[in-house]
């Protein structure tokens, strides 16, 4: 990505050299990076938070890498990136746009609702208005799942942006009111429609950026739809247990993450985002 003399968001809680002492475990099979990344875009950590306990230690000699400062520049860029884009579009829908936060921390960190460690992966936290990373998530994932290069940094960021956006526009609460009266399996069909919206956002976003800025370099979309591919349920079940459980998935396929996701980037168009109308076997 071209971001060369771009400006930094100014809307960062930068609380790295923080980290919570836990009274427990997450309760999650130790921290394998497969849970980790099965939780990425749009994993639950309200669920997690209320397992710890313990309270706020400071890193007396915290010293972060020069790759992670790197890291917390780039991450500026785009959110201020995405700033630019929402209010742009917002103000389009006569609506007026409330930036998130970004909360940068590193190993485990306080929310509105309890704590959360770096195990949960970057999240939304809708009490808070905020996104929540710990950088270090970024240098695993070409480690990890092969998935590596700015656009798909870019593209964690955008993604939970894009539930931002949807708690904004109303359709995060109306989903997870909904999700506390239906049965488990469709409250897992809610939440696909919601991670696959918030990955067309997250298209939405790279396009009307790059109209802004030109900020789009060759091998950046397929640089997205890689990560997209790679972080399907299917594919991180199978890689995890070696079999997918299809009545589980929370997040989409890797078909259908990368479809939105490039939905978004080449239409731009924010009707097109409807996956709550279509049937649950086409998205």
């Amino acid at each position: 990505m071209k971001l060369e003399g771009r400006r930094e968001s100014t809307n960062v809680d930068d609380r790295r050299g923080q980290t919570m002492k836990r009274a427990g475990g997450l309760g999650l099979g130790g921290t394998l990076i497969v849970g980790l990344l099965y939780l990425l875009f749009g994993g639950n950590p309200a669920e997690m938070m209320n397992q710890l306990g313990g309270g706020v230690e400071y890193q007396q000699n915290y010293t972060p890498s020069a790759e992670e400062e790197e890291l917390a520049t780039f991450s500026k860029k785009i959110l201020a990136g995405t700033e630019d884009v929402w209010t742009k579009l917002f103000k389009q829908m006569g609506r007026e746009y409330i930036p998130p936060k970004l909360v940068l921390y590193s190993g485990s960190v306080q929310t509105g609702g309890g704590m959360a460690t770096s195990e949960s992966g970057p999240f939304y936290y809708s009490v808070d208005q905020a996104v929540y990373i710990d950088l270090s998530f970024f240098m695993n994932m070409k480690r990890e799942i092969g998935a590596d290069g700015d656009f798909a940094y870019a593209y964690v960021i955008a993604h939970e942006v894009g539930h931002h956006v949807q708690n904004l526009l109303g359709t995060l609460g109306q989903v997870h009111s909904r999700q506390q009266r239906v049965s488990e399996a469709e409250k897992n069909q809610l939440s696909v429609r919601l991670e696959l919206q918030a990955d067309f956002y997250a298209g939405v976003w790279a396009y009307y950026d790059n109209k802004l800025f030109g900020s789009l370099e060759d091998g950046d979309i397929e640089e997205g739809l890689a990560v997209a591919a790679k972080i399907g349920d299917d594919y991180l079940q199978k890689k995890a247990y070696g079999r997918t459980m299809p009545e589980t998935f929370n997040h989409g396929t890797s078909a259908q993450r990368s479809k939105w996701l490039k939905k978004g980037i080449h239409g731009g168009n924010l009707n097109d985002g409807d996956t709550f109308s279509p049937s649950y076997q086409s998205l």
